[in-house]
């Protein structure tokens, strides 16, 4: 059989292919920036040389020189030629060097960064089927996507996830029962902790150093009187009659996503709420063929779909489920009532209750 190439669609596949490897080539360099205070010493917009830009960040001239020509083919800085200096502009500085910007990127970097340290197990894993769990992978996975998500939390939990859900903020503030099952860092349970000062928080993550790190955060923004953090898998956490139950981006990460569901309903108060947070998707994959899709396929392949085939049910939802696939096991755990209460361009909030 003969199949003709048509060439300029070869040339216009390649040009992408070489930008492609470029912008991976970006993260590791994008994580370097972060760690080493690269962009936020050049936060203030100001232009800078290698050589200024090293004596800032006490870091070897030759090295930042190379890093900067890098940034700046990249777009990401601005490169004058008459100066051999580089600048960052004040758009690209929110992005790259504001940890408490709205559109802070540095955890997507160190996630995907992340992600790629684990290419070569889960390549063992399409010939086994084994998962690969959320445990085993490089730490830069636990910070990065404490970092993504607690742009999210701090953006709109408070402000619009909350308010949305029906009668919830209400009991917040009079003084509620609140557990978060897969809390990671606890960044949402002390969020929610220092706006509700009457109401008691219980955190449970089945990963030893996240609860490390979660009581930490807790001591450090002085609510340790009200917040705990326990060792407790999403199956199995203990307590009842709690008012509210969240599950942030954590539900399709599960091996039994409806045996959780089961756990949740047990443990809720009778007129408890479930809030599940979960990233924005549609019900069938040409509904997520975007940028966005893209990136989320690939963490899922890495990281969601092989943490959930690591664990008793090996569900495998997919970080980009959607609503139908997640309302159908949530539904499946006794659930009556699911329905979407809010929604931004990254995650949908549904609120189940029995």
């Amino acid at each position: 059989m003969h199949t003709t190439i048509d060439e300029n669609r070869v040339e216009a596949f390649v040009e992408r292919v070489v930008d492609e490897i470029g912008a991976a080539v970006n993260v590791p360099l994008a994580v370097i920036g972060a760690r080493l205070g690269l962009y936020a010493a050049m936060g203030n917009g100001a232009a800078v040389t290698a050589a200024e830009l090293a004596a800032r960040t006490g870091t070897h001239e030759r090295y930042v020189r190379e890093w900067l020509a890098a940034q700046a083919a990249g777009g990401y800085v601005d490169y004058d030629p008459a100066t051999g200096a580089y600048a960052l502009p004040p758009e690209h500085a929110a992005v790259l060097a504001d940890e408490t910007s709205p559109v802070y990127q540095g955890g997507m970097f160190q996630s995907a960064a992340a992600a790629i340290h684990a290419q070569d197990h889960v390549a063992e894993r399409f010939r086994s089927g084994d998962g690969l769990g959320w445990h085993e992978h490089h730490e830069d996975l636990f910070h990065g996507t404490d970092a993504v998500f607690g742009v999210a939390y701090r953006t709109y939990l408070l402000q619009e996830w909350i308010p949305a859900l029906e009668g919830v903020e209400a009991k917040l503030k009079a003084g509620a029962r609140v557990a978060d099952v897969g809390c990671g860092y606890g960044t949402a349970t002390v969020i929610l902790a220092e706006a509700f000062p009457f109401s008691t928080f219980v955190g449970f993550d089945y990963h030893p150093e996240s609860i490390e790190r979660a009581r930490a955060n807790a001591a450090a923004a002085g609510v340790s009187d009200r917040v705990t953090f326990e060792i407790a898998s999403a199956t199995s956490f203990p307590g009842t009659r709690y008012d509210l139950v969240a599950c942030f981006d954590a539900l399709h990460d599960l091996g039994d996503p409806a045996a959780a569901a089961r756990q949740v309903h047990g443990a809720l108060a009778e007129d408890g709420t479930w809030m599940i947070v979960e990233p924005q998707a549609g019900d069938s994959v040409e509904d997520n063929l975007h940028p966005l899709g893209r990136i989320r396929y690939g963490l899922s392949t890495l990281v969601c779909t092989p943490g959930s085939l690591s664990q008793p049910g090996r569900a495998a939802l997919g970080t980009l489920a959607g609503e139908a696939a997640l309302s159908e096991a949530i539904r499946a755990g006794g659930f009556s009532q699911v329905r979407r209460a809010a929604e931004t361009p990254l995650n949908m909030v549904l609120e189940a209750r029995p």
